[in-house]
């Protein structure tokens, strides 16, 4: 079984969250991975190599953020200040930032402005995570209405099952769920998504009300509906990391 190491780098001031392998292996490889850069390095090396090792991974994953800009959205995250203008779709909301004497945050939306009352006690670091939080629920509560509407589209013309609720999580594990009851969940990433990538995860999750494995039935039922479907898996494979608040 290999060794994992979970720590950081820290580059241009902020920490990048790294794995660390030590497995059965000959060689080096260093990689980027959807929210870790990896390091796989023999299990075991020579006195002082590893050292050395570790010397030139850092080195390469500080060359890597000078040359490749996306880097930098991808594991930083966006940075949000009073006045920036959000984009997600084809909506744009101006942000309004009020910093008060509160322990929690709040944010609310009206008129196109979204109004987050941000405590002035939270840590920077913190503070644009909770943003981030923020946004993405305020955000998806503005687009449930129409999402609703989609998945009832496409339940009504492939599956004809009971759908229960649904509701949207800021994660970074998945695009999407679905209970045997009938709850899909859907990852406000999507937001940022094309909309016939985002017919797909409703499809895909869909199917699950009647297959809720991956088995061949279930990719049937999906190719069915979608026979292009390959391409939308692609699409969130290869620019998947560009969609977060």
């Amino acid at each position: 079984m290999p060794k994992v190491q979970k720590t950081y780098l820290e580059v241009q001031g902020k920490q990048v969250p790294v794995k660390v392998y030590r497995e059965r292996r000959n060689n080096v490889r260093a990689s980027f991975g959807k929210q870790f850069v990896i390091l796989r390095m023999p299990l075991l090396l020579p006195p002082g190599e590893e050292e050395n090792q570790l010397a030139w991974f850092s080195k390469w994953v500080h060359e890597q953020f000078d040359k490749h800009k996306d880097l930098h959205t991808r594991y930083f995250g966006k940075d949000y200040k009073d006045g920036d203008v959000l984009k997600v779709g084809s909506r744009e909301y101006i942000l309004k930032f009020d910093f008060i004497d509160k322990k929690t945050h709040t944010a609310n939306l009206k008129n196109g402005i979204l109004h987050l009352k941000l405590s002035k006690h939270d840590s920077e670091s913190h503070l644009q995570k909770a943003i981030k939080h923020l946004l993405s629920r305020v955000v998806a509560q503005d687009f449930k209405p129409e999402m609703t509407r989609r998945v009832n589209e496409l339940n009504n013309l492939y599956f004809q099952k009971p759908v229960k609720s649904l509701n949207f999580k800021y994660n970074q594990t998945n695009w999407g769920s679905c209970s045997n009851k009938g709850n899909l969940n859907l990852s406000t990433r999507l937001l940022f998504a094309p909309d016939d990538v985002v017919d797909y995860v409703i499809i895909h999750e869909l199917a699950h009300l009647i297959e809720l494995n991956h088995s061949d039935r279930f990719w049937k039922l999906v190719s069915d509906a979608m026979p292009d479907y390959k391409q939308k898996e692609e699409w969130l494979r290869v620019n998947g990391h560009l969609c977060h608040f």
